[in-house]
């Protein structure tokens, strides 16, 4: 099973812009893709000001992590502006890059104001939690991520968005009491991103199909504050699929409505054949 997002985000700091995240315990055969992407974030924050708050990222992996060995994160301090500071870091393992990340920061300014609307869904304490069910990929993400309250809403509670091909929704909070720091919390969020938005494009298609699934991309966008220990909703889609690839897209809600978050990923979808 995976550690506490504590101990994940402890991040040992071997020179000025030079990182190195511990090896967590897990049952994955490769590196959570929202662990490489959280602790590149962290590396990233501890180089900023505090006044500079973290609005984006981009991300892509690049090859398979060994989640046995600890990872290192080079940052490179591209801007540092008077509204906005960029930074770009690499995580690698044995002199090879695995996953490569843009961050921006902004110290914020007051403007225009809206947001999506919440959708209609159960609230978190009326649904199972994921032990609770049947579904074989529910129980594997509980055994894997015990440390998080995690309810998927039932496929057939799930609206149909129009035009839209696959959905799902989970709501989730972190069982572990955070800290205040507002930078864990954006951070934790990059983690838990990655956990079931890829398979979002199942949705769409008849189970039991053998596929190959791996995170290819991934971009966040952080809108509002929230804090990962209380509940949050986590709306997603799957707009497309093709070529061995799918898109995914999520929109993440706190439970009193308000947009937090938005998240887009292509990942590899590719049969299986036995």
């Amino acid at each position: 099973m995976s550690g506490t997002i504590t101990s994940i985000l402890e991040l040992e700091r071997l020179e000025r812009d030079i990182f190195r995240g511990n090896a967590i315990e897990t049952t994955l055969v490769r590196t959570f893709g929202g662990q490489v992407a959280s602790q590149s974030l962290a590396a990233a924050g501890r180089t900023t000001e505090p006044e500079f708050v973290v609005h984006s990222l981009h991300g892509y992996f690049l090859r398979p992590g060994d989640p046995s060995i600890p990872t290192v994160y080079l940052v490179d301090r591209i801007r540092d502006g008077h509204s906005f500071v960029t930074r770009r870091v690499r995580a690698v393992q044995d002199g090879r890059a695995i996953f490569t990340m843009a961050a921006s920061f902004h110290h914020g300014d007051e403007g225009i104001e809206h947001q999506d609307t919440i959708p209609d869904v159960p609230d978190p304490l009326s649904l199972p939690h994921v032990t609770d069910g049947g579904d074989p990929e529910q129980l594997w993400i509980a055994r894997e991520w015990p440390q998080w309250d995690l309810r998927f809403v039932p496929r057939d509670r799930v609206e149909p968005l129009g035009g839209s091909a696959g959905r799902q929704q989970l709501w989730f909070r972190s069982l572990e009491e955070l800290p205040d720091d507002p930078m864990f919390h954006v951070c934790t969020l990059a983690y838990l991103s990655d956990i079931s938005l890829l398979n979002t494009a199942r949705a769409a298609h008849p189970p039991g199909q053998l596929l190959q699934l791996a995170s290819l991309d991934h971009a966040m966008w952080f809108l509002r504050p929230f804090r990962a220990d209380d509940w949050l909703l986590y709306d997603q889609l799957a707009p497309s699929s093709a070529e061995g690839r799918s898109l995914t897209q999520g929109r993440i809600f706190d439970r009193s409505g308000t947009l937090v978050a938005a998240v887009t990923q292509e990942g590899l979808t590719r049969h299986l054949h036995e």
